[in-house]
């Protein structure tokens, strides 16, 4: 039989019924708690995809450790025995919502698309390394570029659904680490569109053949 809240209930509706091994020829019963049978102590298992998010997560908000405050979170981590990830998580949902409800989807897309690669394109400035120059350099050239367009053509606001939504997601595919697709916007759309006329400006003027 199992003990569960005081009430016996016959061991056939949850499992086997065990005996010790010292006493397999008497009547006693090991008793098991209902729910748990291997014992009174649980172990919460995480999925091992979840454990590699929120090793990821953690990683990247230990590079930014004053823009996350990442000593707070561990505090945190320390008092409650929940991992610094939840809260940063919480603290990034609450903070959007915030801002959502103040100027709706657009205040958070020119929010990501401006915030955080100001904040890189300071830090590359002080690096001293030409490739983040590089990189924000084009990054900044592209925003422009969209920001030229959105601006003569905002009627695409009102006719494409979910634009906001759409340009948060373009906005961080081009800076994102992973994926730096504003190289690729640039290389591929603006230069070729762009330099001939560049050129064109920056050329002397020809020079009269003197008779």
């Amino acid at each position: 039989r199992i003990v569960t809240n005081r009430v016996l209930v016959p061991v056939k509706t949850a499992c086997k019924t065990f005996r010790t091994p010292s006493n397999q020829n008497s009547n006693s019963e090991l008793f098991i708690t209902a729910g748990n049978p291997y014992g009174t102590s649980q172990e919460t298992m995480t999925h091992p995809k979840i454990e590699s998010a929120i090793t990821r997560v953690d990683a990247f908000i230990s590079k930014y450790p004053t823009l996350f405050q990442y000593d707070h979170l561990k505090k945190l981590e320390e008092q409650t025995g929940y991992s610094k990830v939840y809260f940063f998580l919480l603290f990034a949902l609450t903070t959007v919502s915030g801002l959502f409800f103040l100027g709706g989807a657009k205040l958070v897309s020119d929010l990501v698309s401006f915030v955080y690669p100001a904040y890189a394109s300071f830090k590359a400035i002080d690096s001293g390394a030409p490739g983040d120059d590089i990189q924000w350099l084009t990054y900044w050239v592209v925003f422009a570029f969209v920001s030229i367009i959105e601006s003569c053509m905002s009627f695409i606001v009102s006719w494409v659904p979910f634009y906001f939504f759409l340009k948060l997601a373009f906005f961080v595919w081009l800076y994102h680490p992973s994926f730096l697709g504003a190289g690729l916007v640039y290389n591929e759309v603006l230069r070729p569109l762009i330099l001939p006329y560049i050129k064109s400006f920056s050329a002397p003027p020809p020079q009269k053949k003197m008779m």
